[in-house]
């Protein structure tokens, strides 16, 4: 299960965001995942708790957008879904695309510190 190494790459660098932000604590991470990224976001919440444990992120929760995968025509100009498994073939021209657009992130959007006691 590869989510349990991206969680915790996850876990490790919201804490050094949060760190240089000079919070004490995480409360929520934000990541946009591709639909074609290889990552199942199912396992990813499962491996982000048990990678959490004992970190400044400890209570936090994870938050995962995920990406549609598009691809582009360049024969027509027609952005499509290509779905999964993924099919990179134009629905408007029916030629074949080699242009994708978006649905390999895998990135962090969003580091929200635990709010300062008032």
């Amino acid at each position: 299960m590869h989510e349990l190494s991206i969680a915790t790459a996850i876990v490790e660098q919201a804490e050094e965001i949060a760190r240089s932000d000079g919070a004490d604590g995480v409360s929520s991470v934000t990541v946009r995942v591709g639909e074609l990224a290889g990552v199942v976001p199912d396992a990813l919440h499962f491996a982000f708790e048990v990678a959490r444990d004992g970190t400044a992120l400890a209570g936090a929760r994870l938050v995962v957008e995920q990406v549609t995968a598009l691809a582009w025509c360049g024969g027509c100009a027609e952005e499509f879904a290509v779905g999964m498994p993924p099919f990179f073939w134009c629905p408007a021209c029916d030629r074949p695309s080699r242009e994708l657009r978006s649905g390999r992130e895998l990135e962090i959007t969003d580091v929200e510190p635990v709010p300062a006691p008032t």
